[in-house]
C-alpha cells in the first residue's frame, strides 16, 4: 500500500466534498456541505496516493468526554486494502492525544466497525447526537444506522492544570 496518510488541508477540502457528495447520493452518509467541512477541517484525516485523495475519515469532539468518528469514505477502487481501517485507527489514536474516553459512530457497516472493537449500543446512550444533530436529519426518527461505542484505554496522563508557580 503506497500512500499518506496525514492531516486534512485548505487544499483537500474539494476533494473531500467530492467524496462525501458520491457516498452521500448512494444514501451511505449524510452529505457535508463546502461550509460544513471547512468548519470541521481540523477534525479530518486523508488518505492521498499520487496526489489523489481516495479515502477520508474525521474525529469530531461532541461532548467532554465523548468522539464522534464520522464521513469515512474510501474511493472505490481503494476499498478492501485497509485504508479505512488505517483512517479509524489513526482517529482512535488522536483520540487517545486528547484524553477522550469514549468514541462512537453512525454506521451502515456495523461488521467494519466491529472488527476495530467497537460494540453496538442504543441510540438512547448517545443523547448529545441525537438532540443536536440527528434531529435536524431527513431520516430522522427512522434512521437504520447502527450506533456503535469503543471505550479507549485510559492514557494515565493527568489533565488538570498546573498551579501558579510550577
Amino acid at each position: 500500500m503506497s500512500g499518506v496518510l496525514r492531516k486534512a488541508t485548505l487544499d483537500d477540502v474539494k476533494p473531500i466534498h467530492g467524496l462525501l457528495i458520491e457516498f452521500s447520493r448512494r444514501g451511505l452518509l449524510l452529505p457535508r456541505s463546502l461550509g460544513d467541512i471547512c468548519s470541521h477541517l481540523r477534525d479530518f484525516f486523508v488518505w492521498v496516493e499520487g496526489g489523489t485523495l481516495i479515502g477520508c475519515g474525521a474525529l469530531h469532539i461532541s461532548w467532554i468526554d465523548l468522539g464522534e468518528i464520522r464521513s469515512l469514505a474510501v474511493a472505490d477502487a481503494a476499498r478492501g486494502r485497509g485504508i479505512g481501517s488505517q483512517i479509524v485507527q489513526r482517529c482512535l489514536e488522536e483520540a487517545r492525544e486528547l484524553h477522550i474516553p469514549r468514541v462512537f459512530t453512525l454506521t451502515f457497516v456495523p461488521d467494519f466497525f466491529e472488527k476495530l472493537g467497537f460494540r453496538r449500543v442504543p441510540k438512547e446512550t448517545l443523547p448529545h447526537k441525537i438532540w443536536t444533530e440527528c434531529v435536524h436529519c431527513p431520516h430522522f426518527p427512522d434512521c437504520n444506522e447502527v450506533p456503535m461505542v469503543i471505550e479507549l484505554a485510559a492514557t494515565g496522563v493527568t489533565t488538570s492544570a498546573p498551579t501558579v508557580g510550577q
